[in-house]
């Protein structure tokens, strides 16, 4: 699109913007593939952002991938949350067991921090710069909960149900052979094997991220229409 409306009104900056959105998404992308916050799919999904978003110059380039980005963590978080309450309905009796035991080997942290964070709630009511102390020290409750979610993501899988990309917990030995962990997953390679000899193994899913990338590029959208002007001063407040 980006070329054949270049060609057409001959402006290259529109094209050479499109090319430079996808380069800077594509470095956050390998950021996230890496550190396996995100899965392969939403890596390049991330990087076709770049390329799309509406940047009609260098300054927008720049304010429009800040502005994305900050959109995206921000609606992924909270879809994240959400996400893991269907988690935890799904697979309650699991995730009690482990919440709680979790809770436990923290000892007096989790009773402490918990008696603290409602007392900097009630506070937070009235002076609402109390809140993020609020979350600050409800962060070890918090901890437990995501880890024992992420527990809840582990599952056995028979070799027949495997696909490329799953991700396993540890190396894998099967008849003298290794298969690695890495950030990729597992390859048709390492699932031919398993399946020849029916080794059934434990697999992480991960969250389903990418209704995320919509909700953020909807809000990018009614943002722009209806607080864009503020949205630049604030961003051009922290520039010298």
């Amino acid at each position: 699109y980006r070329i054949f409306y270049s060609l057409i009104h001959k402006d290259i900056h529109f094209l050479i913007l499109g090319i430079l959105g996808f380069f800077i998404f594509m470095i956050f992308s390998y950021i996230f593939y890496y550190s396996s916050a995100f899965a392969g799919g939403d890596a390049k999904l991330l990087m076709a952002y770049g390329a799309i978003l509406p940047f009609g110059n260098y300054t927008e380039l720049l304010f429009n991938s800040f502005v994305f980005m900050f959109l995206l963590f921000f609606s992924g978080t909270i879809y994240s949350l959400f996400y893991s309450f269907f988690l935890l309905k799904q697979n309650y009796r699991k995730f009690k067991k482990d919440f709680i035991g979790k809770v436990k080997s923290q000892n007096y942290l989790s009773i402490v921090s918990l008696f603290l964070s409602l007392i900097l709630l009630l506070f937070s009511f009235k002076n609402f710069f109390m809140f993020p102390f609020f979350l600050l020290f409800l962060l070890p409750i918090l901890y437990s909960y995501l880890k024992s979610i992420e527990f809840c993501l582990i599952s056995e899988r028979k070799p027949n149900k495997l696909t490329e990309g799953d991700w396993i917990l540890s190396d894998i030995r099967v008849k003298g052979i290794v298969i690695k962990r890495t950030v990729h997953g597992l390859s048709l390679k390492d699932i031919n094997l398993l399946r020849k000899y029916n080794k059934s193994i434990k697999v992480k899913d991960g969250v389903p991220f990418s209704p995320a990338f919509l909700i953020s590029f909807i809000f990018m959208g009614f943002s722009f229409l209806f607080l864009r002007e503020s949205l630049l001063q604030i961003l051009l407040s922290f520039l010298p």
